[in-house]
Order: C-alpha cells, then sequence, then structure tokens
C-alpha cells in the first residue's frame, strides 16, 4: 500500500521536511530578508512588464495548502537541529499516464554546503516515488553552481538546455533539466546519498 502524498512529515537525522504552516512566517520571513541579495539570480519573476505585486506570507500558504488538498503540490519547508532553513516544493504533479513533478528549492546561506539539501531532496523524492509517482525532474539555470552540486551529489540524469524556459531574475533564463524515475532508484535516492555523502570529521581527545 503506497503511503500518504500529504500531509507528511519527513525526518533524516538533524534534517527535517513538514507542512509549510501559518505560523511559520516570522522564522521565513527572517531567513528570506537574510538572504535576499543571495537568492535574488535564482527566483521567479513576472515576465508582465507592470509587475505583479508578491503575495502575502499568508496568501501564499493558504494557496499551496489548497494545491496541496489536491493533490498536485508538495510544499515543505525544510529545517535542521529544529530551526527553519528553507523550503523546497514538489510541485507539477501530474498523475495518468505521466505521474510526474518537479521539485524547486532554496536553502539559507548561512547552512549551505552542509549537506541539508541533498538529504532534503532525496526525502522529498523518496516520498513521491513510494506515493506513485514515476519521475522527477530539477530545473537549474547554467550559473547555479550550488544547485547543480546537488543533483550532481544525487545522481540525477542530465536531460540537457531548456532554452528561455523560466521568468528568473527579470528575464527570461536557460535551464538545464535533470531527472530521474523511480525505476533508476530502485534502493532509493536516500539510501544512496547516505553511502556516498561525507561523514563528519571527528577528533581525538587529549
Amino acid at each position: 500500500m503506497s503511503p500518504r502524498l500529504w500531509p507528511v512529515t519527513l525526518t533524516d537525522g538533524a534534517v527535517t521536511l513538514r507542512p509549510l504552516r501559518l505560523r511559520d512566517a516570522q522564522a521565513w520571513r527572517e531567513v528570506r530578508v537574510r538572504n535576499a541579495e543571495w537568492l535574488r539570480p535564482w527566483e521567479a519573476t513576472s515576465p508582465d512588464p507592470a509587475g505583479e505585486s508578491a503575495p502575502t506570507f499568508g496568501a501564499m500558504v493558504r494557496r499551496l495548502r489548497a494545491e496541496a488538498r489536491d493533490g498536485r503540490t508538495l510544499p515543505f519547508v525544510i529545517e535542521s537541529d529544529g530551526r527553519l532553513v528553507g523550503q523546497l516544493t514538489v510541485g507539477g504533479i501530474a498523475w495518468g499516464s505521466l505521474r510526474g513533478a518537479h521539485v524547486g528549492y532554496w536553502i539559507d546561506r548561512a547552512v549551505a554546503g552542509r549537506g541539508i539539501m541533498p538529504t532534503a531532496v532525496a526525502l522529498a523524492c523518496d516520498h513521491a516515488f513510494a506515493a506513485g509517482l514515476h519521475r522527477i525532474e530539477i530545473n537549474i539555470r547554467p550559473e547555479n553552481h550550488a544547485s547543480r552540486r546537488v543533483v550532481e551529489k544525487l545522481g540525477f540524469r542530465s536531460e540537457g538546455l531548456r532554452p528561455a524556459y523560466l521568468h528568473i531574475d527579470g528575464d527570461w533564463r536557460d535551464h538545464l533539466s535533470f531527472a530521474l524515475t523511480a525505476e533508476e532508484v530502485p534502493g532509493g535516492l536516500l539510501a544512496g546519498w547516505r553511502a556516498t555523502r561525507p561523514r563528519p570529521q571527528t577528533h581525538p581527545t587529549s
């Protein structure tokens, strides 16, 4: 029997994925404000010259909750040691003959490079595959080397360049597409990542 798609909380060690909540507003805003310049080159924007006002946090949560109830989106926050450090969304969920989705994510610069994001992506993808999805893709700007390292660490397959794929940071930007199917990771992404990720260094006591 497949696990329930949503709501769900997923954990591996210090890393937890859980549903985004209205009471996350203060912690979410603090991380976003502190990382505004670091995240700006990778943030979606509107192609409408008149622009669109950004939704309030409450409006964003309510929209994502509605999409989650309809089975179209899995909106997670990422916690490390109980602290909100990022966001991961499994979006564009389609069933029928496709059974696919895409994953997007961001993380607090203060904890980037510690293996948190590969763990989070592995948790989300394993859950999606176990719940019946067949294909997960991640689309990344070629210049976003940090994000590309995440998919490389997890063994995502490159599917090539998508020219002018998404409107990011004020213009239509090329993206590299990476994907995996459930058959390519029969043992799960998390198990593979656990086997290859660097172990924390230990220092002998004097």
